[in-house]
């Protein structure tokens, strides 16, 4: 005969089943399993050191490119500073005394002849009024055919430069003997400081009415000789002193108005 079930048996079933459920969730919820979150820790705390290695080496680069342009701009700021005052010194050597005045002070007026035959050299002499005795005549290294061609094409600067001598200071400027000289920006020779012979008196007592103009001259000789006619231009001259190393020349024109035709200056440097 067969026995009913025993309740107690069940309960004690029923309980182990529940010990064996405890231990699997205690085993599924061991301690073992969060450490795996470590080596993803460390990993990570690797990569961003890494990072910021790499951070730091491109900021020194940085910063070593930074020193090294700062370096370069200082330099070339030296150079300039070096190079502006030679730049001045070679700008004040080369100033020039400013143009004619639209009121002349008395005195600045002087008479300018430019003399010469066609295929010789031109004469310059300068005198303090047309019947006096020239105080600077000058032989011009240009020749009197291309000095008619400039005038011609336009208006003609003429520059005469000389070396300022150690010891000789005390020479005036217009007693310098020799002038390197320039015609419209171009060197064509020199200028040399000459006495005023017989001849030159002659042709400028010929030529002492003449106020303004140009033309040829006669000749003693019957025959014309190799280097042609004997030609001359004869005006007003505005002189301007720009120092004691400094003169200009300018030459007026009648109605006063234009730039001049004509400027002549004189530079010791």
């Amino acid at each position: 005969m067969t026995s009913p079930p025993n309740g107690r048996g069940d309960r004690t079933k029923e309980l182990g089943m529940l010990e064996d459920m405890r231990m699997h969730e205690a085993a599924m919820a061991t301690p073992e399993r969060p450490l795996m979150k470590q080596p993803v820790q460390i990993i990570r705390s690797t990569g961003s050191s890494t990072n910021s290695r790499t951070s730091s080496r491109h900021g020194e680069e940085l910063i070593q490119g930074e020193k090294k342009l700062r370096k370069g701009v200082m330099g070339a700021l030296k150079l300039f500073r070096h190079i502006l005052p030679a730049v001045n010194i070679s700008c004040r050597r080369l100033a020039l005394p400013s143009g004619p005045s639209e009121r002349p002070s008395f005195g600045s007026r002087v008479t300018g002849t430019l003399f010469g035959y066609r295929n010789g050299h031109v004469q310059f002499a300068m005198q303090e009024d047309p019947m006096s005795q020239p105080s600077l005549l000058l032989e011009l290294a240009i020749p009197t055919s291309s000095l008619v061609k400039e005038m011609a094409s336009g208006l003609v600067r003429i520059a005469l430069e000389c070396e300022k001598l150690q010891g000789y200071s005390n020479i005036k400027l217009l007693h310098e003997p020799v002038w390197t000289m320039f015609c419209n920006g171009r060197r064509v020779g020199y200028a040399l400081r000459r006495a005023c012979i017989e001849a030159d008196v002659h042709l400028l007592w010929l030529v002492r009415a003449v106020s303004m103009g140009a033309g040829v001259l006669p000749t003693e000789e019957p025959v014309q000789t190799a280097e042609g006619e004997l030609m001359y231009m004869r005006a007003t001259f505005e002189r301007v002193i720009g120092s004691s190393d400094s003169e200009a020349y300018y030459m007026m024109n009648p109605d006063r108005s234009g730039a001049p035709e004509l400027s002549i200056f004189l530079l010791r440097i």
